[in-house]
């Protein structure tokens, strides 16, 4: 629990059967436990970075669905992984997809990877820039938070899971290409050395990739219905327009600069969108306060290995940045440019 009077009465409640526990320091010990074997780490942000960091000490698998602690820290904790001989498996769509391809082959074989992207809802015209949050918040096939739905809706999520990849895989950025595929049926595909690409498909549902990562390297029976091929349903891919969608060329610039450069867009982006969520700001002002936060001197400092106390200090004061821009700006929705 994050609150010590709800502990307390979640442990009324439950009797002493349960054990129940309340801040960051209970979950770290716990993250590092001997009793357990496997972290899911669904925290939204980079709050869980400490207890992802003592699991893979200890040697343990993280399934990770927050893909902001590989877009902060993924330099660090995949080199802790591989130093300790801890294991990260993405529970996201498109990055357990290329999970599964690498299967069949080697990373140093790889050519390119392509991600896919459903769109959001906007896709076909570009996002209005005074789109209200219940538009923002409609999406054609997923059903997920709130702060991820948004990032769907801007491509930013595409632009973070481009940055995760390289983290991830160890990949050049331009190794890494997105495509809008409305269907969400291809999760994502790797192209080898060779000219062969891999692609994973499957019915977009979330339940695949969770159960993919909690029972690897086996593959058991599941819930998910089967893909239905002979329905014809057809399969379309388009390019990425960045003059519509700006925070994925936000998002590409930023990894191209470095580990810096990427911690700052994901804190800037994270203060911009709670800032839409709660009607502080216009739809339309989230990339203008990320691009604006992402070439301010917190992105300029080069470091080749920034260790992640320094990083967790750059996105508070990239944070501290973007909150300051929205209201100095005295931006709010609806406001004429």
């Amino acid at each position: 629990m994050t609150d010590l009077d709800a502990c307390e009465r979640t442990r009324r409640i439950l009797g002493s059967e349960f054990r129940v526990d309340w801040g960051l320091d209970s979950l770290i010990r716990t993250a590092g436990s001997s009793r357990i074997d496997i972290l899911v780490m669904a925290m939204s942000g980079t709050i869980g970075i400490l207890p992802v960091i003592a699991a893979l000490e200890k040697k343990k698998r993280v399934a990770l669905a927050t893909k902001e602690i590989l877009v902060s820290f993924g330099e660090q904790v995949t080199r802790l992984a591989s130093k300790t001989g801890g294991q990260i498996l993405p529970v996201d769509s498109e990055l357990a997809a290329l999970h599964q391809c690498l299967r069949s082959g080697s990373r140093k074989e790889i050519r390119r990877v392509v991600l896919t992207a459903s769109g959001g809802p906007f896709w076909r015209t570009g996002p209005p820039r005074k789109a209200d949050i219940k538009q923002a918040l409609r999406h054609p096939t997923w059903n997920m938070g709130r702060k991820i739905t948004i990032d769907s809706a801007t491509l930013m999520n595409k632009g973070l899971e481009v940055i995760e990849t390289v983290r991830l895989l160890g990949l050049k950025p331009k190794q890494v290409q997105a495509v809008i595929h409305p269907q969400s049926i291809v999760h994502s595909m790797i192209e080898f050395q060779d000219g062969s690409m891999l692609a994973q498909l499957s019915v977009p549902d979330m339940r695949l990739p969770i159960q993919y990562c909690l029972t690897y390297p086996e593959r058991l029976p599941s819930l998910v219905r089967p893909l239905r091929l002979e329905l014809g349903r057809p399969l379309e891919f388009h390019p990425i327009d960045r003059k519509r969608f700006p925070c994925f060329g936000l998002a590409r610039r930023a990894v191209e600069a470095g580990p810096v450069a990427t911690c700052v867009l994901n804190a800037a982006n994270q203060v911009a969108v709670k800032a839409f969520l709660s009607s502080r700001i216009a739809f339309g002002d989230i990339p203008s306060i990320v691009g604006s936060t992402l070439t301010s001197p917190l992105s300029a400092r080069r470091m080749s290995r920034p260790s992640v106390k320094t990083l967790m200090q750059i996105q508070n004061r990239a944070a501290d940045y973007a909150t300051a821009l929205i209201r100095t700006a005295n931006i709010r929705p609806g406001k004429k440019d």
